[in-house]
This record gives C-alpha cells, sequence and structure tokens, in this order.
C-alpha cells in the first residue's frame, strides 16, 4: 500500500537532485573548449619570450606553466588539485590526506554551495517528503552538509588511507583539448597508488557509494530504497566527471584573463584628437 501511495519516491529525488546539477555539469563539458581556444589566445611573443621558449620547449611535458586555483570561480574549494609534476608525485601522508578532506568540508565555499543547492531544492520541492517552511529548508541544508562531511572524508581521507591512493586529481595540462577532456574523464575511474602506480580508484567510486548509504539515514524514510541509492550513485559519477573537467581546465582561463588584463594595461595611450 505504501508503494502505491508513493510510487517510486527515490527517483523523484534523484531526478530532482539530477535537475539542480545538470547546468553545472554541461558547463563543466562546454568550459574545457573555451579556456583551451582563450590559453592559446596570447599577445605576441617578444624576442626576448621566444629565446626563452626555446629553453622551456625541454621541460615542455613535464610542466604546465599554470597555477592551479584554490577556488573555482574564487568560491568552489579546490584543494585537492595539482600539476601533475615531479615535485608533486610524492605521496601524501596521512595527516595531509585528511587535511584535504577537512578543507573540502570546512571551507566557506562548500557551505555556501550546500545553501545554495538546499534552497533550488526547497524552491522545486526536491524530496518532497520534507514539505516546505523553514523547517524543511533546514532539514534540506542539515542532509546537503551531511553528504558534503560524509563524501569528504570518505573519498579523500578514509579510502585514500586504507587503500593507500592519492585522493588529489593531478591535471594535465598540456595536448589537445580532446585529449585532456578524455583524461580528466577518465580520472573518475582511474587513479594513483601512494607509490604512484594507476589503480581502479576505488576511493572515488566506493567513496561515492558510501556517501549514498551514509545518506539513507537521515533522508526521509519515503525516500530510501536500493534502487534509488544507486540512481543517486550513478548521477554523482556523471557529476564527478563534469566536475574534473572545471580542475583540468580552470587553470587555463584564469591565465587568459591574467594575460588579458597584462595586454590591456601595457597598451599604449592613443593620442587625444587622433
Amino acid at each position: 500500500m505504501d508503494a502505491m501511495k508513493h510510487p517510486n519516491p527515490a527517483k523523484k529525488k534523484h531526478h530532482a537532485r539530477f535537475r539542480m546539477e545538470w547546468p553545472l555539469a554541461l558547463m563543466a563539458f562546454v568550459f574545457p573548449l573555451y579556456a583551451q581556444e582563450a590559453a592559446q589566445s596570447t599577445v605576441p611573443a617578444s624576442p626576448q619570450a621566444k629565446s626563452a621558449s626555446v629553453v622551456s620547449d625541454n621541460t615542455k611535458n613535464q610542466k604546465t606553466g599554470d597555477e592551479v586555483p584554490k577556488r573555482i570561480f574564487w568560491v568552489i574549494p579546490n584543494f585537492m588539485t595539482t600539476n601533475d609534476q615531479p615535485q608533486n608525485r610524492g605521496p601524501l601522508t596521512t595527516r595531509e590526506k585528511y587535511s584535504i578532506a577537512w578543507h573540502q568540508f570546512a571551507d566557506p565555499g562548500a557551505h555556501f554551495g550546500n545553501l545554495v543547492q538546499a534552497s533550488i531544492s526547497q524552491a522545486a520541492n526536491g524530496i518532497p517528503h520534507y514539505g516546505q517552511g523553514w523547517g524543511a529548508f533546514g532539514k534540506r541544508f542539515a542532509a546537503q552538509e551531511g553528504d558534503q562531511f560524509s563524501s569528504s572524508f570518505l573519498i579523500y581521507g578514509v579510502f585514500p588511507q586504507l587503500l593507500h591512493q592519492d585522493p588529489r586529481y593531478f591535471r594535465k595540462g598540456t595536448g589537445s583539448s580532446i585529449s585532456r577532456v578524455g583524461y580528466a574523464a577518465s580520472r573518475v575511474f582511474v587513479a594513483r597508488r601512494d607509490n604512484g602506480h594507476s589503480v581502479f580508484n576505488a576511493s572515488q567510486v566506493f567513496g561515492q557509494l558510501g556517501q549514498a548509504g551514509i545518506s539513507m539515514s537521515y533522508y526521509p524514510e519515503q525516500d530510501r530504497n536500493v534502487r534509488g541509492l544507486f540512481l543517486g550513485w550513478a548521477i554523482s559519477q556523471g557529476y564527478a566527471i563534469g566536475w574534473n573537467q572545471l580542475k583540468e581546465f580552470a587553470p587555463d582561463l584564469n591565465t587568459y584573463l591574467r594575460r588579458r588584463s597584462q595586454r590591456k594595461h601595457m597598451r599604449p595611450m592613443q593620442p587625444s584628437g587622433k
């Protein structure tokens, strides 16, 4: 009888969450094409710069030259990303892994994102069994905070420690935009062990599944079932693929904006009256 009253409520829950997240995922796939093109639109190189580029060509495949922002769009925390350079490939200590996990959860940008997600969910009546009103909004926000906490510590702390995996995203930074899009997408399923070898990314895959399982303990009882759990997990993997695109290409856009600003300030003043 309950199933007749609430036909597949978990499906509604995750479809609502999908409607909230697809614009960011779509932007993450379109953004790389623009960022790659924008990063290549630089001012003409001076003779000195051309000379310097000859030297840098010898290490072209070892460094990207782009600084990885700690926050994407100045808001979204990005503490787990680093350029794939020799000096960054050393293993992290257990403390460093949990430090990444803590910063991913505790950063003000993460809480702001949870507030936005809860607001959108409230407006769209996502997870309808929460209802409406300030009390329902508080429950939605608390659930987002719980999801953020469990996913951060499982994906970046607990599983990397137990499985000896590196939780960081190693940014490729070079090559064609298509190759970099493919690389970023594959990192959802491919990770590095502390010894540098590539392995199945169990920390991401099972950490996300663990977070979905934990969430069943505090979401409304009507919105809990195994099918909904795995549907939410699958949507989260797709979301992670799009998120990796932002981590890969955000420095390209930052570099382009910085060079554009420098070019604007270096442009000579036009004489008045001409």
